[in-house]
């Protein structure tokens, strides 16, 4: 079956898309709408077309398997051009998601309708590129630029009754799609409505400022970003040059960052993702478990965080708690982070009302009896988890999901409390819960299929990026954290300075440096777990104690105003000459003489024992892939994602120059801690990365 059909109604031609699932815009069809276009504009039985998708989406972007591939005519501007230049009316009829270059060809329609819960967007920055085929020179004349700027350089869809305020859209209608747009069509030549050329409007008057404004305003959240600041540049050039000089120039800008290494890494962010939402080892069709209803286990921070996920999902959620001041205390913190939305204005009281109406709350197991899933939220220990996971197998029904939120702890372990350990899956997320997209699903060796498979389809259906991967301590994140910390303090000990190593860090790309980071978590959280597990560290890693002499100090950052920063009353951090003398004194006592250490070397030490580790994980099958290492590392610990993850990062630099480095820090700090993974030296041998080890 052809991807395009083209058929007459009435004197208005109707060419369908139907490109299954998303009515990607293939070769195909591309071509299937430019020759039904220019067959409908030469055929006299035709007064006008209407462009429509068969399924659930108008055309959701580009197809992705043409991604890095050279291009094959006609290309999308020379489509849209030939719509546009119909001298007969084009209507696009929306529904589902116009995204991209779905979108850009609707603006290149006379005229654009949708259905009620029609979204549309431009989100192409997100892959690292700005919309290539017109869409930052058509938008504004629509809808003005400093709309056109929020949607391109945020890249977020937005509702039909949205755009169709801002003048993207021409009308709403209600019922039957193809019946209202050949209707629409039909009043269009009635009434010999003049064809509404985008290309040809005029721009609102904007002040040049604007973009200035703009760009300072996402400089710090967007640090390091080529194409967001690309995104400003081709819109401020529709206001500053003809329509035809602006494509060329937007176009110029296009190109530049299709071959930006930025831009690929972003890709490889993308196909990561949707290769992580499958289970290596299990059919895509394994059943799932219905989950209408969850229960929290504790209203603390991350219980909280957790059980707005569900609220905002529209999924009714308890939380329990030991104590009615738990619960209060809980709850409200919950309430003012919707204040606090509401107040910006991303979310409205009644939406507000609606989610906290989510939220029941309880003092009691037996409140949990009908929960589909259970989270447990505790305390970070074997035999508080044991209790609690104890006291859910005896309440909780016959094929709920008991699942862990544990950071490090072992899933077998604490399913070994239950007399149903098919049932037990960790899911372990960041903090804060209700912000961080990361969902660390954790496999147990008696967890069953449906189980995983269920836990993957929740953390989509709550809005995160679920990477399912397998127990041991610290799964991925926090074991290759754990590697990355050590050595951040061992450079501490040898010279370095915490602003200095922290600097390098932000050089890099991630939002703070590993000491800023430890100061606002709680570097009592951190002394816990290395109390906990001292007698397993090295020696070395036993005597290095400047976390320990730090926290008996009472300094536990930022909720102190003191950790390895000082901090006033609006957590501004400054560097702290207490600080420098202690880690000076550290050194004299521990017999190591300081030396200026280089910015390369902190960074190298710090992410090549992270990437080795990230091989050990591949090698034990802990991770099924390379890039869901990356993708735990990017929505949970704020690797750039313009750097495309450690792992990808590390094939970018190359193995073997990964592999040399190890090598010569083995001889620097000691073949403890530096003995290349099996897998790194093999792949660094055989010239290949980590892309292709599997």
């Amino acid at each position: 079956m052809p991807v395009v059909e083209f058929s007459k109604r009435r004197g208005v031609g109707l060419i369908r898309v139907d490109n299954p699932p998303i009515n990607a815009l293939s070769q195909e069809v591309r071509s299937g709408i430019n020759e039904a276009v220019t067959g409908g504009i030469a055929d006299p039985d035709v007064s006008a077309m209407v462009i429509l998708c068969a399924g659930r989406t108008f055309i959701a972007g580009a197809d992705i398997r043409e991604f890095g591939k050279p291009p094959v005519d006609p290309s999308l501007p020379e489509v849209i051009e030939c719509i546009e230049n119909s001298p007969k009316p084009v209507i696009a009829a929306l529904h589902g998601t116009a995204l991209g270059g779905g979108f850009e060809l609707a603006l290149g329609c006379h005229y654009r309708i949708a259905a009620p819960g029609a979204r549309v967007g431009l989100p192409e920055v997100k892959l690292g590129l700005r919309p290539g085929a017109g869409g930052t020179q058509r938008l504004p004349r629509l809808v003005g630029v400093e709309k056109t700027l929020k949607m391109i350089v945020e890249g977020d869809p937005v509702p039909a009754d949205e755009a169709l305020a801002a003048g993207a859209l021409d009308e709403i209608v209600e019922g039957d799609l193809e019946r209202a747009a050949l209707e629409f069509a039909a009043r269009v030549v009635a009434r010999r409505r003049p064809l509404r050329r985008v290309s040809e409007l005029d721009l609102p008057a904007v002040d040049p400022a604007v973009f200035d404004e703009f760009e300072k305003s996402i400089r710090r959240k967007r640090r390091g970003f080529l194409a967001p600041f690309h995104c400003i540049k081709a819109v401020r050039a529709a206001t500053e040059m003809p329509f035809e000089e602006g494509l060329a120039y937007a176009r110029g800008l296009f190109q530049e960052l299709v071959a930006s290494p930025q831009s690929r890494a972003q890709r490889h962010v993308f196909f990561a993702e949707r290769a992580a939402a499958k289970i290596a080892d299990l059919p895509p069709d394994t059943p799932t478990r219905s989950v209408e209803s969850v229960g929290v286990i504790g209203a603390g921070t991350m219980g909280g965080g957790i059980a707005m996920c569900f609220a905002n999902a529209g999924i009714p959620v308890t939380m329990l708690e030991t104590s009615q001041e738990n619960l209060d205390r809980g709850l409200g913190v919950v309430r003012k982070n919707y204040e606090r939305s509401v107040s910006r204005g991303s979310l409205t009281q009644a939406e507000m009302d609606a989610r906290l109406g989510l939220i029941a709350t309880s003092l009691s197991h037996d409140d949990l009896r009908q929960a589909d899933l259970v989270i447990e939220a505790a305390f970070e220990d074997i035999d508080v988890k044991g209790d609690v996971f104890s006291k859910l197998d005896a309440v909780c029904k016959q094929g709920a999901i008991l699942a862990s939120n544990t950071s490090y702890l072992d899933i077998d372990a604490i399913a070994a409390f239950t007399r149903r350990p098919q049932d037990v899956v960790g899911m372990h997320f960041f903090s804060p819960a209700n912000v961080m997209r990361l969902l660390e699903n954790v496999r147990g060796a008696k967890t069953a299929p449906d189980v995983l498979a269920t836990a993957q389809g929740v953390g989509k259906t709550i809005g995160k990026v679920p990477v399912l991967v397998g127990s041991c301590h610290g799964f991925v994140g926090n074991r290759m954290l754990s590697k990355r910390t050590r050595e951040a303090y061992f450079l501490l000990e040898e010279g370095a300075l915490p602003q200095q190593v922290d600097r390098v860090f932000q050089d890099f790309g991630f939002p703070m440096g590993p000491f800023a980071m430890a100061d606002l978590a709680g570097l009592d959280v951190g002394w816990r777990n290395r109390k906990a597990n001292l007698q397993k560290l090295t020696r070395r890693e036993q005597a290095c104690n400047i976390l320990d002499q730090l926290c008996e100090q009472g300094r536990f950052g930022q909720k102190t105003k003191a950790g390895f920063y000082r901090y006033d009353d609006q957590r501004k951090a400054t560097p702290d000459s207490d600080i420098e003398n202690l880690i000076v004194e550290h050194s004299a006592a521990r017999g190591i003489d300081r030396r200026e250490i280089t910015d390369e070397e902190i960074l190298e030490r710090c992410l090549y024992v992270m990437i080795n580790e990230g091989a050990k994980i591949l090698e034990e099958g802990i991770a099924s892939r390379a890039s869901d290492i990356d993708l735990v590392w990017i929505h949970g610990y704020g690797f750039p994602a313009y750097r495309g993850g450690p792992m990808y990062h590390a094939d970018e630099v190359g193995l073997s120059a990964v592999h040399e480095a190890l090598l010569k820090y083995a001889r620097q700090c000691g073949h403890e801690y530096w003995q290349p993974s099996a897998l790194l030296e093999r792949l660094a041998k055989e010239g290949r990365g980590f892309s292709e080890a599997g």
